[in-house]
């Protein structure tokens, strides 16, 4: 079973066309076709998991609102476990990020969320239930969407019970004293280079130079960067991996993070090297972005991708 501690998002999707412009204000007028609803955050990295047959249990937040209800139904339906998700019954709602979406293109987007540290209550709450549940963990996600879930005094706590745990966390930079001692690290390049102090600038040489800076400063054991177009370079403490982009049609790169760490992880937990794994997730990666919306590959949808 792989646990996945982190921000619970509902991801909505308002799909429609653009043929006007208001005469209210200079905006496009969206005819809305559909609404859906899908799990994000670190929700979609259980969605994710899921697609590729692995057993979860989430950790995390919602509100005590319809859209936390709608969340915990989706997990029973795949059959995640979900104890380990507290209901807030205080004025903090379920997060939700509202996307408008027309000819394939988003228009805008809006965020109704609570951006704040979980209270001392929570914040224990869902430490005691992870420490529970280690007993039967292959290895454990740490999905930061910089919500309040995995604060730096839950990380403080946290980390050291993770010890001797395949711990592979998807980083938010403001956090990134917090990671040390991970398995592993899975930034984007912009993510990369605000942790390490150095350029955004796409090029293997300079790519490998931050993985390696990264690897020593949090004394990593891999660092796994997604870099868009140019696919992901993987350092495993000797030697840096470039692997090219797997992406064939690219749609919507929303949610992509979330698939990368899920069949990444998902493979070191069955036993795969780090390498088989990044390779995996490269091509998971290709696959989700030729969607719309938050998405997931399954295993006969990333190995007809090679």
């Amino acid at each position: 079973m792989i646990l996945v501690v982190g921000d619970i998002i509902v991801d909505e999707f308002v799909m429609g066309d653009v043929s006007r412009i208001s005469p209210e204000a200079p905006v496009p007028v969206v005819h809305v076709d559909s609404i859906e609803r899908r799990l994000g955050g670190s929700a979609n990295v259980v969605r994710n998991l899921h697609a590729v047959d692995a057993h979860s249990a989430m950790f995390g937040l919602i509100g005590d609102d319809e859209p936390g209800r709608w969340v915990m139904q989706q997990l029973g339906e795949m059959d995640s476990e979900s104890a380990g998700v507290v209901v807030k019954k205080n004025n903090r709602p379920t997060a939700i990020k509202t996307r408008v979406i027309a000819r394939h293109q988003q228009v805008v987007r809006y965020d109704r969320e609570w951006i704040q540290p979980a209270s001392e209550e929570s914040r224990k709450a869902i430490i005691g239930r992870v420490q529970a549940s280690l007993g039967n963990a292959d290895a454990v996600i740490l999905s930061d969407y910089g919500k309040g879930v995995l604060s730096p005094d839950t990380m403080r706590e946290l980390m050291p019970l993770l010890a001797g745990h395949i711990v592979c966390i998807d980083p938010k930079p403001v956090h990134t004293d917090s990671y040390r001692g991970a398995t592993a690290i899975t930034p984007n390049l912009s993510e990369a280079a605000a942790m390490s102090g150095m350029a955004a600038v796409n090029e293997d040489a300079h790519v490998e130079q931050m993985a390696r800076k990264l690897y020593e400063q949090l004394q990593l054991t891999y660092v796994l960067i997604t870099r868009s177009e140019k696919g992901m370079t993987l350092f495993d403490g000797g030697v840096c991996h470039h692997i090219p982009t797997a992406a064939r049609d690219v749609f919507d790169v929303t949610g992509a993070g979330d698939t990368v760490i899920a069949v990444f992880t998902a493979c070191l937990a069955r036993g795969d090297d780090a390498l088989t794994a990044a390779k995996n997730a490269n091509l998971a990666a290709g696959v989700v972005v030729g969607k719309v919306g938050t998405a997931t590959a399954t295993w006969a949808e990333i190995n007809a991708h090679l």
